[in-house]
């Protein structure tokens, strides 16, 4: 194309995002979608939040009551049909719908799912492999201390999440990630298994939070809420001095409120 061509040839549409906001922030951590949709406009997006939705249904489907599952999946689907793509914060949300929505269904629903699936991305991913998110200016960020990073269970085995969130980090918020010496082994939180079995759940963490300190990281950084309420919890009543923070908000440079149980 040559630059009379570039001149003449109609805008290129942003990419249309549903962003699903997931319970847990909802209800225990706003700023992670405020956070992911300051990120995504950044990426070129225009963003839209669903205000209708609801749970994906994974509570449900995990404790084995897939009629209720296979009702909020069909609403789920349903309210993000129209949209390009649909991103999620959260590894273990995004898998449910990418994953586990086409095995719960049938018939026409599954076809319904499986569209679903087909464009559905946890947030980092989206940002680094889809939309190919950039720095927001070309003088390098303000630095961050340093940073230990959680894999999340469903994020690391269902998704394949790895490099994305590690590369962004460095990319987009100038830091390089202090790796867990057990970065693949399970926060203890787990869904429902942390109430079903405390006792083991309680020694996980335990044995993450102690990985995550040895680090001499200042912060603990995840992509699933749930592990990291999980984790800060117990570093707040262990009285361990690492903040937990989600990150979506060290991506966006959103670090100066809060950390995730601290504060109101």
């Amino acid at each position: 194309m040559n630059e009379r061509d570039r001149e003449h040839s109609p805008p290129q549409r942003k990419k249309r995002v549903a962003l699903f906001v997931t319970c847990l922030a909802d209800l225990f951590r706003p700023s992670v979608a405020f956070a992911s949709i300051k990120l995504l406009e950044q990426a070129g997006c225009e963003v839209t939040v669903p205000l209708r939705q609801t749970c994906c249904g994974q509570p449900a489907y995990n404790s084995g009551n897939y009629e209720d599952a296979v009702l909020q999946a069909q609403e789920v689907i349903q309210l993000l049909a129209g949209a390009d793509y649909v991103v999620v914060p959260s590894g273990s949300c995004a898998g449910m719908i990418s994953h586990h929505y086409p095995t719960l269904l049938d018939g026409e629903w599954r076809d319904r799912a499986l569209e679903l699936a087909a464009k559905t991305f946890e947030l980092t991913v989206f940002l680094k492999d889809i939309a190919h998110i950039r720095p927001k200016r070309k003088k390098s960020p303000a630095k961050l201390p340093s940073v230990a990073y959680h894999d999340g269970c469903a994020g690391l085995r269902e998704l394949q999440i790895k490099s994305q969130p590690r590369d962004l980090l460095r990319e987009l918020s100038g830091v390089e990630v202090c790796e867990l010496q057990q970065s693949e082994v399970c926060c203890g939180f787990g869904g429902t298994f942390c109430a079903k079995m405390p006792a083991i759940s309680g020694k996980m963490v335990d044995d993450k939070l102690k990985d995550a300190v040895a680090t001499g990281a200042r912060i603990l950084a995840g992509g699933d809420l749930g592990c990291l309420l999980n984790i800060a919890g117990r570093a707040e009543r262990l009285g361990e001095d690492i903040e937990v923070r989600h990150i979506a908000e060290l991506l966006s440079m959103q670090f100066d409120g809060p950390a995730i149980g601290k504060g109101k």
